[in-house]
């Protein structure tokens, strides 16, 4: 039982190429009076400029969390945040309206977080906009709700609209200002499945058009079809990111990859469907196999461990299959040694783990000889073999001797 993880050369990149989104180590917790909830324990995040990505998750592993964060909402307990070249940690409160204003547009799940209900589409778009001093309001209001395929909704409010309706006007006011980024979480959570994908749709298309890095936050593991990149959040850190990609040749499926997230001090999350699979639970044997890490469970470390002491004192493999033992010990240490080699082939055995550690370069310990079976009622023990010398037993140990084997004074 062992899971393998295999070491991937990430892809180049410039040496002086920065992510646009950058989260190392942050941490968020939520003090009441008498409790602390753990958000966020060390997410670890970055994103390329003009990337569209999404963020899974179940409810309470902090992608929500996360989202506040990136949105100038909310602060981390402790970690570093980057958009672009501000510090949403360290940003003062004045630096947080600026980029709320014009760097960074929202999407939300509910609508009437989005849209003022008293206000018509055009009306409702053009208010971002008198706060940040915009001109020719109007017409670029018009623009968004055409681009967004609602030109002929633009005087309709909101009990007026259908959801999806309501969604695009959102993405509309997200935006008014022009912003880098868009942050949208949930923004298909109480549509259909056709509106939805229209409204994936939209979002691809004013990533291209535009280059406005777009992040998901959303429930449905099927997303990866609609983004470049989906990186799954489990109980506030990233744990797996799954990589779109893109076929060259025409009529053939877009493929996905899935990958484990390693954070700076070497720590990852193993999919849990992966570890009950192998039984793999409290602790583990980690092991270096040529360019993969090998993690076993401990009940699975079995066999016999070949020590190198001159070229991998650590490295463990396994040895033959247990059988008659040559009789040949070494003079360090008295551990019977089947053979002794430096490049044979080691097959596979069940036999429980012996480590020779000595000045042979590569020694196989030989697996135990099995014990004689013991006599039946009323019968006496079988002879040891003619020329078998008896064991001493150490002085310490002699009060634990029947009498009849006692050494006399």
């Amino acid at each position: 039982m062992l899971t393998t993880v295999t070491a991937t050369p990430e892809p180049p990149t410039s040496a002086t190429a920065r992510p646009y989104v950058q989260c190392d180590n942050l941490v968020r917790i939520y003090k009441t009076a008498d409790l602390e909830v753990v958000a966020l324990q060390g997410l670890d995040l970055q994103v390329r400029r003009g990337e569209m990505m999404a963020i899974i998750g179940n409810s309470g592993s902090g992608k929500t969390t996360l989202m506040n964060i990136l949105g100038g909402l909310d602060r981390p307990t402790a970690g570093r945040c980057f958009v672009g070249d501000l510090d949403l940690v360290q940003a003062s409160e004045s630096d947080l309206v600026l980029y709320k204003r014009h760097k960074v547009g929202f999407v939300w799940q509910q609508s009437s977080r989005n849209i003022i209900p008293y206000l018509n589409a055009l009306e409702n778009v053009q208010a971002p906009m008198l706060f940040a001093n915009g001109r020719r309001r109007k017409e670029r209001a018009r623009n968004l709700l055409e681009r967004v395929g609602l030109a002929d909704r633009m005087h309709h409010r909101l009990s007026q609209l259908s959801g999806g309706q309501q969604q695009r006007v959102a993405i509309a006011i997200a935006l008014a200002n022009e912003p880098e980024l868009i942050l949208a979480d949930e923004p298909t959570g109480e549509v259909d499945t056709q509106t939805a994908a229209r409204i994936y749709e939209i979002f691809r298309e004013l990533n291209r058009e535009a280059g406005v890095t777009v992040i998901v936050v959303s429930h449905d593991r099927n997303i990866a079809s609609r983004v470049d990149r989906v990186v799954a959040i489990r109980d506030g850190r990233t744990s797996t990111e799954t990589v779109r990609r893109v076929s060259v040749n025409a009529g053939e499926e877009h493929t996905h990859d899935e990958f484990v997230i390693v954070d700076d001090t070497g720590r990852l999350q193993v999919p849990r469907e992966m570890l009950q699979r192998v039984g793999i639970h409290g602790r583990a044997v980690v092991e270096l196999e040529e360019d993969s890490v090998v993690i076993r469970s401990e009940s699975a470390g079995r066999g016999v461990r070949i020590v190198d002491e001159e070229f991998a004192p650590e490295a463990a493999v396994t040895a033959p299959p247990s059988g008659p033992a040559a009789p040949a010990t070494t003079e360090d240490s008295g551990v019977p040694a089947a053979s002794v080699a430096t490049d044979a082939p080691v097959p596979v055995s069940n036999e429980p783990f012996a480590v020779y550690r000595g000045p042979v370069k590569t020694v196989i310990a030989a697996a135990p000889a099995p014990a004689p079976p013991r006599p039946a009622d009323g019968q006496k023990a079988a002879a040891p073999p003619a020329g078998t010398k008896p064991s001493r037993i150490p002085k310490d140990h002699q009060q634990f001797v029947p009498p009849q084997r006692r050494k006399k004074p």
